[in-house]
C-alpha cells in the first residue's frame, strides 16, 4: 500500500521563486503543500497544473480565545474560497494564531474555558468544511523549540479536541516532527490517533530536514501507518539538508 506523498513548497528549492518550486515538486511526482494563501497569486499557482494537498485554513485569531475565535471561523470561510481555486482538499488550523512561527498572544497554561471555546469553534468550522467538501485539520505543534506559548498544542491535546468535536470534516494534521520533540513514542501515537488522522506531516529531529537526517526511523513509522490502514497523504514539511531533489528522493524512499 502506497501513500500519497506531498512536499511543502515553502521549504525546498528555496533558491527558486515559489511558482518554480511548485513546478519542480510537481515534475518530481509529488503533490504540493503551501502555507499562507493571502499573500500568493492563486490563479498563477493554479495555472501550474500542480496538484495541491493542503494549506493554512485561517488568517487570524485563536481557537481557544472567546474574543478571537470568531475571527478564526470567519477567515476559515475565506480560506475555503481560496481552496476552491486550487482544488485543495484539506485546510490546516492551529489552536492559536502564529506570527512568524511564534504565538501571537503567548499563554503558558491551558484552562477549561480554552478547551470549550476551541471545541465550539471547531464544530462551526466542521460545518463549513462539510458544505464545501473540505476537511479542516488541527495541527499539533511543539512548544519547546518552534512554537512557545501555544496552548493545547501537543498531539494528545489536538487528538482530544478532534475526538471531542466528532465531526467528519475536522481531523488531525498529525505532525510527527513536532510530536517527536514534545512527546516521542511515535509508533504508539500513530496507533492512538488512527481514526482521527486527516494528514501526516514529517521532518526529522533535530534540524527539521528530510527523513534520514536525524533520530527518527521513518520506515518504521511508515509501517505503523500501513498497519492502521492509513491511505492518506504524508507531507514532507521539512528543509532539505543539501540538494532538494536528493532530499525528496530520501523522503520517497522512507515511505515507499
Amino acid at each position: 500500500m502506497s501513500f500519497d506523498l506531498a512536499v511543502c513548497a515553502e521549504m525546498v528549492f528555496t533558491e527558486l521563486p515559489l511558482l518554480d518550486r511548485v513546478r519542480r515538486i510537481d515534475e518530481l511526482g509529488f503533490a504540493v503543500e503551501i502555507w499562507s494563501w493571502h499573500d500568493k497569486d492563486l490563479d498563477a499557482l493554479a495555472a501550474t497544473g500542480a496538484r495541491f494537498s493542503s494549506m493554512t485554513g485561517y488568517l487570524r485569531g485563536d481557537l481557544i480565545d472567546p474574543d478571537t475565535a470568531d475571527d478564526v471561523v470567519r477567515t476559515a470561510e475565506d480560506s475555503l474560497k481560496a481552496a476552491e481555486t486550487l482544488g485543495i482538499p484539506r485546510l490546516n488550523l492551529h489552536t492559536a494564531e502564529l506570527v512568524d512561527g511564534q504565538a501571537a498572544r503567548p499563554r503558558q497554561r491551558a484552562t477549561g474555558r480554552m478547551w470549550l471555546t476551541a471545541q465550539r469553534a471547531l464544530e462551526r468550522i466542521g460545518e463549513l468544511g462539510a458544505a464545501a467538501g473540505v476537511t479542516f485539520c488541527l495541527e499539533n505543534l511543539n512548544t519547546i523549540v518552534d512554537h512557545p506559548g501555544v496552548p493545547l498544542a501537543r498531539a494528545k491535546d489536538t487528538l482530544a479536541l478532534v475526538e471531542g468535536v466528532g465531526h467528519p470534516n475536522v481531523k488531525m494534521m498529525l505532525d510527527l516532527y513536532h510530536a517527536q520533540i514534545g512527546e516521542g513514542n511515535l509508533v504508539e501515537l500513530v496507533r492512538r490517533c488512527a481514526g482521527a488522522i486527516g494528514e501526516v506531516q514529517v521532518a526529522d529531529v533535530p534540524g527539521r530536514c528530510e527523513p534520514g537526517t536525524g533520530e527518527i526511523h521513518y520506515p518504521v513509522v511508515a509501517k505503523a501507518l500501513r498497519d492502521i490502514d492509513y491511505r492518506g497523504t504524508v507531507g514532507m514539511e521539512a528543509f532539505a539538508s543539501g540538494d532538494s531533489a536528493v532530499a525528496l528522493a530520501a523522503f520517497r524512499s522512507a515511505f515507499s
